[in-house]
């Protein structure tokens, strides 16, 4: 256990693009993405930025974007596809595609298409340094694991204006993050869980786990979930390869019970939502696999912590969690996004 130190450099490039480094003729994807939930739950904002390299081919580029509010029912969503001559790297920024670009501290853009006409200017504030889920540094060079992920801003609070449709709502002060990973194959099942400052918590507060189960050759690894919990103010590191046997994961459309320990920390409980407010969409894999994956970025989160020699905590967020779930059935009940990828 240990204190979560606050950022020291708010506007320090945290990670970089890799996809200029790939080989034509290798395979790669890529993703930077954000997500900002309303701190009285029940509306949230997730955008991504990917890149898609299918092997001896030239790169694609796309910007999607999710509007949830429970209150209007399912998900607005739309995704706008570029050739490479749209993708670049400006200089202080993370990656730039079509009209949309994202970089420390902040997010704006553009997006028209048949769905919907979206445009947003955001930034955000840190309050902590990043959360790199890969226990070692040599692993986000390598070969292996096939999938890189972290969190360069694992505890983002988003102010700013979304226009959608020619509706404009502020964000002020919304928990969220700004994600990025990317590698040469999905994980043949995954899931992300996100929740921030939860309800009579300190603020700053986050959990970020990733968890897998990875195709080798005929067989299929049990879940191997890395992470991080922050819990008034300290910081707790969650699973890795050693704590595979202490790690139970139930991942189905609409909810994920899960067991997840770490070192002196066990974290149990659950991510929920109706399906109704879960938004879906095809992630390809570079040599042509697909997954159906399906995302709430409004779910709820209720997790037991267990510390030896403390009292059991108690945590809550309603209607401001991210729960996604990739998977290669396509029965789950959430209606997909008519846009393919890559």
């Amino acid at each position: 256990m240990a204190s979560a130190q606050p950022c020291t450099s708010l506007a320090a490039v945290r990670t970089e693009a890799r996809f200029s480094g790939v080989a034509n003729a290798a395979g790669h994807y890529e993703s930077f993405y954000l997500k900002a939930a309303a701190p009285e739950g029940g509306k949230a904002l997730w955008i991504r930025h990917t890149i898609h390299q299918r092997p001896g081919a030239e790169p694609t580029c796309s910007i999607w974007l999710t509007a949830f509010d429970a209150g209007r029912g399912a998900p607005r969503a739309t995704k706008a596809t570029y050739e490479s001559e749209r993708l670049s790297v400006p200089d202080g920024a993370y990656v730039r595609i079509g009209d949309a670009e994202i970089g420390p501290g902040r997010a704006e853009g553009t997006v028209e298409t048949e769905a919907l006409n979206a445009r947003w200017k955001l930034g955000f504030e840190d309050r902590h340094e990043p959360l790199r889920h890969l226990p070692s540094a040599w692993m986000y060079n390598g070969k292996l694991p096939k999938t890189k992920l972290l969190s360069p801003h694992p505890g983002a609070l988003w102010s700013g204006e979304v226009e959608i449709d020619g509706e404009t709502f502020t964000l002020d002060g919304w928990p969220g993050m700004v994600g990025h990973n990317w590698g040469a194959e999905h994980a043949e099942r995954w899931i992300w869980l996100h929740g921030a400052d939860f309800e009579g918590g300190s603020p700053g507060d986050y959990v970020d786990i990733g968890a897998g189960r990875i195709k080798l050759g005929p067989w299929t690894t049990p879940w191997i979930a890395n992470g991080m919990l922050v819990l008034d103010g300290q910081a707790h590191r969650l699973g890795g390869l050693g704590k595979t046997y202490g790690t139970e994961i139930d991942a189905k459309p609409g909810r994920c019970e899960l067991t997840v320990a770490g070192k002196g920390v066990t974290l149990k409980g659950s991510f929920s939502g109706p399906l109704e407010q879960f938004v879906g969409w095809i992630y390809a894999d570079p040599d042509g696999g697909e997954h159906n994956t399906i995302n709430s970025s409004i779910a709820d989160l209720e997790l037991r912590v267990e510390r030896p020699g403390k009292k059991h905590a108690h945590i809550r967020l309603a209607g401001g969690a991210a729960y996604e779930l990739g998977m290669r059935e396509s029965d789950h009940g959430v209606a997909m996004q008519p846009y393919s990828d890559g």
